[in-house]
């Protein structure tokens, strides 16, 4: 088994029973699942804003139990500089959420599985894993 790391939008058609979930399934099927802290905060502001009851949010976090929390240390703050300087001098907007998730990514060397594929566009070592169309 291998791990890989999901972006926001993946957890959100999972947990949603999204039929777009099932476009990525070959990809999901005998790996780890591995997120970064920037998904699991976007998707408890998601909580937020549509003013979830304690019960939703209990069924958010058990939901968030199956997959593999990876930590921020030094090296993700690192790649995350690298990666907003390179897509800034190339005129590429880059959000700060966005730059999280890249740079978790290359920090522990995983492929990316997203929907939204030219959000990581030309990111130095970046492989992202798509079926958005």
């Amino acid at each position: 088994m291998t791990t890989v790391l999901l972006d926001t939008n993946i957890v959100s058609f999972v947990l949603k029973h999204d039929t777009r979930a099932n476009l990525y399934a070959p990809h999901l099927l005998n790996q780890e699942h591995a997120l970064a802290i920037m998904t699991i905060a976007e998707l408890f502001q998601w909580a937020a804003l549509r003013h979830w009851g304690e019960a939703r949010i209990t069924q958010l976090e058990q939901h968030l139990n199956r997959y593999t929390l990876l930590p921020v240390d030094i090296e993700v703050c690192r790649y995350w500089g690298k990666v907003r300087a390179a897509r800034s001098a190339a005129g590429l907007p880059l959000s700060p959420q966005d730059a999280w998730i890249a740079a978790t990514a290359l920090r522990y060397n995983l492929p990316l599985i997203t929907h939204n594929p030219d959000d990581f566009q030309q990111i130095s070592g970046l492989l992202v894993i798509t079926e958005e169309r």
